[in-house]
């Protein structure tokens, strides 16, 4: 891996997959790290041409994060902290168990603190020092939507991450932001087209975007000189209730 090399949590489908072959065409190595192996080999069979590597890991245990981070060949240029999950949606409050709760703050928070750390470790120790740490919020780090406390308290609690992490990464060029994303059509996001539920009570259909469209941005973030940081980069899709009202 001569390229640039980029670790990518969450590889196996969906943004994090269209941002690892995003990377790949202009030239990235990747590290692919995700649950499930054949999803992970999925996505590097989309970059035939660059140089990929698989980890299966889960990013809520420590082992496994410091065993990725142990594996990435020399130096890591950039984290794209993707990895998390939706949990059980639609669930009332008052009838959500500890152990949902738990699962979602395990995978997108602390897998979130867990990768950033030990990226946040390599970039202070390589020569040259510094390198990229980009984190997957969501709008939902703004707006709430029905029924979502816990994807929502842990996207909110990642933006604190980012914004301590920048402050941190400062002395050490270690340039740290968050991509806040709405609607990208991914198996995540198919219910948006059957109709969710909106905060006045009804169900509805929401609009999506080609998920390309973040990848591209994610790109752009990723590729600016050190000296400069997008820290904070919303995209979502045009018609979709958020801004305003509805």
């Amino acid at each position: 891996m001569n390229s640039k090399v980029a670790v990518v949590t969450g590889a196996g489908s969906g943004i994090g997959r269209a941002v690892a072959v995003e990377l790949a065409g202009a030239g990235w190595s990747l590290v692919l790290v995700g649950r499930r192996a054949e999803k992970l080999e999925e996505t590097a069979a989309l970059a035939p041409d660059a140089a990929c590597r698989v980890l299966r890991a889960d990013v809520s245990r420590e082992e496994d994060v410091e065993r990725v981070f142990g594996a990435v060949p020399g130096r890591l240029d950039l984290l794209f902290n993707n990895a998390g999950t939706f949990g059980p949606g639609g669930v009332p409050f008052e009838e959500l168990s500890y152990k949902a709760w738990r699962h979602v703050v395990d995978t997108n928070l602390n897998g979130a603190f867990l990768c950033a750390r030990s990226a946040f470790r390599m970039m202070k120790s390589q020569d040259p020092r510094g390198g990229r740490i980009i984190n997957n919020g969501s709008i939902s780090a703004h707006t709430p939507r029905p029924r979502s406390a816990p994807y929502t308290a842990t996207k909110h609690a990642l933006t604190g991450l980012t914004k301590s992490l920048a402050l941190d990464g400062r002395s050490y060029g270690i340039a740290v932001s968050q991509i806040d994303i709405g609607n990208a059509a991914t198996d995540m996001t198919d219910r948006m087209r059957q109709g969710v539920l909106q905060a006045n009570g009804e169900v509805a259909v929401e609009p999506v975007m080609d998920v390309a469209d973040v990848a591209r941005t994610v790109r752009h973030m990723a590729e600016l000189p050190l000296e400069a940081n997008m820290q904070f980069v919303t995209v979502l899709a045009t018609g979709m209730p958020y801004a305003g009202r509805g």
